[in-house]
């Protein structure tokens, strides 16, 4: 009877895993299809022949493999990363305030990030510890975003309208920002030109030893995520469910934000504030993949926020081209939508 029970729900499960792997893939190829446009297409375009030998020629004296090795291949790496990080972040948020129109950019835990980075970018902060950057500005934005988000929580715990804590979370972006501003009247004017190219959120300008700061740190952070994958299923069912599969409740809840703040603080150190991403992609790998279950969110939101973020990336650098557009603007257009649909369907109610 048993083993007409397995046979029997075998085919039930096929049906719904066989189109997740075939969405999978379509997302890993179309991440990697976007990787090769972002090395080949610039203010100079070359042919995939020409890349494909400048990548087999890493020592190469040629100006070619200087672009594609010094510039382009790690711009592109970051993007995948970065949007990976962003996205698999905001997931945390939504499952943690189990609310879905939350983020680290709408929450503020982005401008926090930024808060601290600029006081070691326009200030004498980071001055003789110019060895370890990117080190420095990475901390430097993870205790900004920890700082932010410890508010944030404290806040929500006092009130429970969904709508309440977006406006904290914007009023803190406001106070962040005005702090921001305040750095850089005050700051030197040779410092405040790269700052504001930085607040415009760009990938350009990565260089190897940030993307193994990426790699290293970001890789054990999502690592650790998803170790937590049946955990924050259970989380999502509620928090006495969850203590009674064993979870303990405090450090699990400080352990989410943790991570979740350490992925916005890591790519705003790297790559400016860039909005929406944490927000919107993980909607958009649900909706993709049809189901809540974690095991398969966290890797589909990791491919569908490195995919939103290169794309993002190439329309940055080729809508106007050769004038670059800032990263934040463009993803704007994709999570401003989403924000005001969510809203929209929630009839703005608690």
């Amino acid at each position: 009877m048993s083993s007409e029970t397995t046979l029997a729900a075998i085919p039930s499960c096929r049906p719904a895993v066989a189109p997740r792997l075939l969405a999978f893939g379509a997302m890993a190829a179309l991440v990697l299809f976007l990787m090769c446009l972002n090395i080949r297409i610039g203010s100079i375009s070359y042919s995939t022949a020409q890349v494909w030998d400048a990548l087999c020629n890493p020592a190469g004296s040629d100006n070619l493999s200087f672009i594609v090795w010094k510039i382009r291949l790690p711009r592109a790496i970051a993007a995948v990363l970065g949007g990976a990080f962003l996205a698999t972040s905001g997931l945390l948020l939504q499952v943690y305030f189990r609310n879905p129109i939350v983020g680290p950019f709408i929450l503020g835990i982005s401008s926090g990030a930024t808060v601290m980075t600029s006081l070691v970018m326009l200030t004498g902060l980071g001055l003789g510890f110019a060895a370890v950057s990117p080190y420095l500005n990475t901390l430097a934005a993870c205790i900004g975003a920890y700082g932010v988000t410890l508010l944030v929580v404290t806040i929500a715990s006092r009130v429970k309208s969904g709508v309440t804590l977006l406006i904290v979370g914007l009023m803190m972006g406001y106070l962040c920002s005005a702090v921001t501003a305040i750095l850089t009247a005050l700051a030197e004017k040779e410092r405040i030109k790269g700052f504001v190219l930085w607040t415009q959120g760009s990938f350009a300008g990565f260089s190897w030893p940030e993307i193994q700061v990426m790699l290293g740190l970001g890789g054990l952070l999502m690592a650790c995520i998803y170790l937590l994958s049946k955990p924050l299923n259970a989380f999502l069912l509620g928090e006495e469910y969850a203590a009674s599969m064993g979870v303990n409740i405090r450090a699990f809840r400080m352990l989410i934000l943790f991570l979740s703040s350490s992925l916005a603080g890591l790519v705003t150190a790297m790559a400016g504030p860039v909005a929406f991403v944490g927000l919107a992609v993980p909607h958009m790998a649900r909706l993709s993949l049809g189901t809540s279950d974690n095991r398969v969110l966290i890797p589909g939101a990791c491919l569908m926020g490195a995919l939103v973020a290169s794309l993002c990336d190439l329309i940055a650098r080729t809508w106007l081209s050769p004038v670059e557009l800032p990263l934040s603007s463009i993803t704007a257009f994709f999570g401003a939508p989403i924000v005001l649909i969510l809203l929209l369907k929630r009839g703005m109610k608690p």
